[in-house]
């Protein structure tokens, strides 16, 4: 006869109940420059506010001498834009202080492809392009560029790439080539970490004629046949230096894991985010930005 496993009580990250809490009592852990708030970002972020309100609550932690103010530990771009907009509280999500919880690992920023789902989704279930536009803060022709992102890309790319952020026009480029040749421009791009348009392009111009979509030789109209020659000789030269590099890559890029996971791991413990905040706030950006190139990784 089987013995019952004994039952594990499973700990909350949150408290169970959002707070609605004053911004006077709310401590950021870093200032919004001028810059970020003129940042396309900022504008999209203050556009989905105004047309839908705040989808994804703030996440606070309670300040260890003082229960009723809080660290912002996520959520500052919306805090600030409620802020000018003359709001003078917020509903919050409230961390467990001994919760060791990895705030930022959690935040998952949206990719090129699965924003392009998410749109298709909208507009299947009746949401009109009109209004997706507005609360995006872009134009019409751009939620319809999205909606079409995967039109003319075979499969295997749409999945190489489904968690990249990658530049619509990026996806124009790759489909001037034949299937075979877009898995192995997504590749490239993968192993390079280069996902511009002007990379892309070049990828294009030095695809030769036979791997191109029929009708689309005129992407390489002003390239002599000796110039598209030397980008297809140089494009193979990078291949083996790439490889080449890979040789060594793999123990630098162990060391860097460890490194960053140790940083992620002190991010996650909210005693540790609260004393980093109090006395050394410029170490703690710097940890956050580790943190968030781990992410975009």
């Amino acid at each position: 006869m089987n013995a019952k496993r004994p039952i594990i009580p499973v700990r909350l990250g949150f408290e169970e109940t959002t707070v609605r809490v004053p911004f006077d009592a709310i401590m950021p852990l870093r200032e919004i420059t001028a810059a970020v708030r003129k940042s396309v970002k900022y504008g999209q972020i203050a556009a989905s506010i105004a047309e839908v309100g705040i989808i994804e609550p703030p996440a606070l932690a309670r300040d260890a001498e003082d229960p009723e103010r809080f660290h912002l530990l996520d959520g500052h771009l919306r805090v600030e834009i409620l802020r000018e907009r003359g709001e003078t509280e917020v509903v919050c999500l409230i961390a467990i202080d001994d919760e060791a919880f990895t705030y930022n690992k959690r935040i998952s920023r949206m990719a090129t492809i699965q924003e392009h789902r998410m749109i298709l989704n909208a507009v299947k279930k009746g949401v009109s392009e009109e209004r997706l536009a507005r609360a995006l803060n872009v134009n019409i022709q751009n939620i319809r560029m999205k909606r079409n992102l995967l039109v003319g890309i075979c499969p295997e790319v749409a999945d190489l790439l489904r968690d990249k952020h990658v530049p619509l026009n990026v996806f124009t480029e790759l489909r001037f080539l034949k299937p075979i040749r877009q898995i192995e421009a997504a590749q490239a791009m993968i192993t390079m970490n280069r996902y511009s348009i002007a990379y892309a392009k070049s990828l294009v111009a030095a695809t030769p004629t036979d791997q191109l979509v029929e009708g689309k030789e005129r992407r390489q109209r002003g390239l002599s046949e000796e110039q598209i020659a030397t980008m297809q000789r140089e494009s193979e030269n990078l291949d083996r230096e790439l490889k080449h590099i890979e040789q060594g890559y793999g123990s630098d890029h162990l060391d860097l894991v460890l490194a960053t996971g140790y940083v992620s791991t002190l991010l996650g413990n909210a005693p540790i985010v609260r004393y980093l905040a109090r006395h050394h706030a410029d170490i703690l950006a710097e940890f956050q930005k580790i943190a968030d190139l781990q992410k975009a990784a």
